[in-house]
């Protein structure tokens, strides 16, 4: 069974999923006619509200990359099921730019809630992960850009 995100393309397909967890590449049939591009989302609700940053009573912060992540990636599920009518979900993302203020520290939680949502190479979408100096709000820990088909 074709994945709804094409067919996923790998350079050594023999090679152990713990080496790399999604696909270099996916193919994408031509039959498969609407393309959603979604802008770079940060971890902001509809209504405005920052999730995966704690407020201290001296007005510090401190900001959670596993909370922020899930919340990016929920919201991108959101913005593809409803531009999509419904018909489609994060299973159709072919290609995703993860942003991160510090690599060392949030690749691997950001990860581990991208490994939650697509478990295996043959479902993943093809992603970039870049370091950033800075995103748009000093809370920001992460922002991800992407694209889906159906």
């Amino acid at each position: 069974m074709t994945s709804p995100n094409g067919h996923p393309y790998l350079l050594n397909p023999s090679a152990p999923p713990s080496f790399t967890r999604y696909p270099h590449a996916r193919l994408v049939s031509p039959s498969q006619k609407t393309t959603i591009y979604i802008s770079g989302i940060a971890p902001v609700t509809p209504d405005g509200q920052l999730e995966g940053v704690t407020t201290n009573p001296d007005g510090t912060w401190s900001a959670d990359i596993r909370v922020q992540t899930a919340a990016v990636l929920r919201r991108i599920g959101e913005i593809i099921h409803g531009a999509s009518g419904g018909k489609a979900d994060l299973h159709n993302v072919v290609d995703a730019v993860v942003y991160l203020t510090d690599t060392k520290s949030q690749y691997s939680g950001m990860n581990e809630e991208w490994n939650k949502v697509w478990r295996d190479r043959e479902s993943a979408p093809a992603r970039a992960t870049v370091g950033v100096r800075e995103l748009p709000d000093e809370r920001f820990l992460v922002e991800v850009k992407a694209t889906a088909i159906f």
